[in-house]
């Protein structure tokens, strides 16, 4: 068995908005280089991008919503939410390959064929089970989610996001399912897309209870990220995950073009390593990190490479 597989190749980094878009195709080129100067690259597994079916693709998202992006993809116009996340040619595959990646990701790690995983470009939060937003088309967390469900037989999922912005398409895909549990450190959405993630969002119904939600403010640094983490570990923990996924956006880190947090890529490698402690206690190690937001490529670069690096510890 491998110790940590991390996902690479042209497929994956087909997934961006055209050059001079915050989220470009050469996101994943920044992040392979940094991997490589660090050697990073000669301790993990590498894998190619694998893509999902249509099948795949319902498990969360809307027939209707997957035959838009289907049709939308041909022509590469309009776009596929409000205008920010644009149409292209070839999205719908492109998106395919994000999802398939992490599926790929879920099955290897429930066979014992690596402990852990990191697919870097993933972790699309916004998208809705019915719409593209905030730059995802489809949602490979929630399709994960949903996979280790019906085809795993896997009820507990923690899902831990530590991007600048709400997870907003997660939560609200979950917000009433008791069974996921949901902790976001995010900035405070009075300040920053997509204005939702109060904490007073606790979940719904049975729910109530099951999901933290915890705004901080614009500039809040790793102090801030350090007096806040202990309280997303304990309410992961109390849990009791069968699996956890954690979605690193690299747009909470200082500099980033589009949001105003401080921390420094150390948060990344914190919460990383922690929650793969977490998973080696409640539930045999099963961890898969995902890449996120980040739109500063040298920033993107150091906090993958430190998520990496906790994965492989």
């Amino acid at each position: 068995m491998s110790h940590v597989r991390v996902y690479y190749g042209e497929a994956l980094a087909s997934y961006g908005f055209g050059q001079g878009h915050p989220f470009g195709p050469d996101r994943l080129e920044a992040f392979w280089r940094e991997l490589v100067r660090r050697g990073l690259d000669r301790k993990v597994e590498l894998a190619a991008p694998v893509a999902c079916t249509r099948e795949d693709l319902l498990l969360f998202h809307s027939p209707e919503y997957v035959a838009r992006v289907a049709r939308q993809s041909q022509t590469g116009e309009g776009y596929l939410d409000y205008g920010d996340t644009p149409a292209f040619r070839g999205v719908y595959e492109a998106g395919s390959y994000v999802v398939g990646s992490v599926l790929d990701a879920v099955d290897a790690i429930l066979r014992g064929d690596c402990r852990r995983a990191f697919v870097p470009i993933a972790g699309l939060h916004h998208a809705r089970r019915d719409s593209a937003a905030g730059f995802c088309v489809f949602n490979d967390a929630g399709v994960a989610i949903e996979a280790l469900r019906r085809r795993h037989g896997i009820r507990r999922v923690a899902y831990v996001d530590i991007d600048a912005h709400h997870g907003d398409g997660v939560f609200y895909g979950f917000e009433d399912d008791p069974e996921l549990v949901f902790a976001d450190l995010h900035e405070d959405g009075h300040f920053l897309y997509p204005g939702t993630g109060e904490a007073s969002e606790t979940g719904l119904g049975a729910a109530q209870g099951t999901k933290l939600n915890i705004p901080l403010p614009p500039g809040a640094d790793d102090r801030a990220f350090h007096a806040a983490w202990p309280e997303v570990e304990k309410f992961v923990r109390q849990g009791r995950p069968e699996f956890i996924l954690l979605q690193a956006g690299a747009d909470s880190i200082a500099g980033d073009p589009i949001t105003h947090m401080q921390y420094s890529p150390a948060a990344h490698g914190h919460a990383t390593a922690r929650l793969r402690a977490l998973a080696d206690e409640v539930c045999g190690g099963r961890l898969l990190a995902l890449g996120g937001g980040g739109y500063n490529r040298a920033n993107l670069a150091a906090a993958w490479c430190a998520v990496v690096a906790a994965l492989l510890e």
